[in-house]
């Protein structure tokens, strides 16, 4: 059955490309209550929820020319889980900022492990991707957990230029991973 319902997905998605508002309608019928219910147990806000769903959907419809779809479940998912994240970051003041954050990850982790092992490795590409001298200053700061301090003297250049060099890298990630669309992925690995 999940075939079948792969199937008809992808039927849905190309009528959306399309324009056909019956096909954004029944996507809408078929998932907002599973959005709903991913943005609500993490934010344990229902007007929060229902904001960043209906945010959603309507991202999808604006989008529907430009964005790459391949499983319409995970993509919904992950721009819900990404718009829970935002709106949780623009709350860092709350006391439950990590608390939220932490969630996130699991849920991530718990409810699609396959996705989020996606994630990390698109993650890693990216880094990967980074100039050499960035991608060796973010890595010992990163995964060796070097301060800035450490990382120039190690390295013979100044504290400045540590800094300049992960500014760079961190801009050359978020950019990568906000096509994507798991920039959550990066916060809940490397901050």
């Amino acid at each position: 059955m999940a075939v079948a319902h792969n199937f008809i997905d992808a039927e849905l998605i190309e009528l959306l490309r399309k324009g056909d508002q019956e096909a954004f309608t029944i996507i809408y019928n078929n998932y907002w209550k599973l959005l709903f219910q991913t943005a609500h147990r993490i934010l344990n806000d229902a007007i929060a929820a229902e904001d960043i769903v209906q945010d959603i959907f309507v991202s999808l419809w604006n989008r529907r020319n430009q964005a790459v779809i391949l499983n319409l479940k995970a993509y919904l998912q992950q721009a819900t889980r990404f718009a829970v994240y935002q709106a949780i970051r623009e709350k860092r003041h709350d006391d439950a900022f990590y608390n939220r954050l932490a969630q996130v990850t699991a849920d991530i982790i718990t409810d699609n492990p396959l996705l989020f092992k996606e994630q990390q490795e698109l993650l890693h590409e990216i880094i990967n991707a980074l100039p050499p001298e960035c991608k060796e200053t973010f890595r010992l700061s990163r995964e060796e957990g070097m301060t800035y301090k450490q990382i120039a003297i190690q390295l013979g250049i100044s504290e400045k230029a540590v800094e300049k060099r992960i500014t760079k890298s961190l801009k050359h990630i978020r950019n990568g991973l906000s096509l994507s669309g798991c920039l959550s992925v990066l916060t809940t690995m490397f901050f």
